[in-house]
């Protein structure tokens, strides 16, 4: 059973209140990595090569005290226990609610970003074809 909704074939755009009218690579705030820069970090360092799965359970691993030194058994209990409750997707993204970032998914569900201002995101919304285009979430209720 997949832990989340896979998305194959898919762009999640900007949320509609993005604050940004052309992508922002986050940065670390009070000298630590914000879920948005390790987000942005591990997409944008391997393109098409990681799940929305991976996204999640390592930008969650990576806030905790000694998670970058699990491995093997370890990290797999770890990361079914993460997996054990509820977890938001990659909708709730800051990357795309807050920084610009389409996320575009691959036909195996792998992510690759797409700046809110280049021309394959305008050109997936203009004309999607196999793509289907789902928005990321509002950061504000109204």
């Amino acid at each position: 059973m997949p832990y989340l909704e896979s998305y194959y074939r898919t762009l999640i755009t900007v949320a509609d209140d993005c604050p940004v009218s052309a992508s922002v690579v986050p940065v670390p705030r009070g000298g630590r990595r914000t879920v948005a820069v390790l987000q942005y970090e591990m997409v944008a360092e391997r393109p098409g090569q990681l799940t929305q799965e991976d996204v999640v359970f390592l930008s969650w691993l990576r806030r905790q005290e000694g998670g970058e030194e699990l491995a093997g058994p370890e990290l797999e209990a770890a990361r079914a226990g993460f997996f054990s409750r509820s977890q938001a997707c990659l909708r709730a993204s800051p990357l795309p609610k807050k920084y610009g970032f389409g996320l575009l998914f691959d036909e195996e569900g792998r992510i690759s970003l797409c700046p809110m201002e280049s021309e394959e995101y305008v050109r997936i919304l203009d004309d999607p074809g196999e793509v289907t285009i789902v928005k990321a979430m509002r950061s504000s209720r109204r």
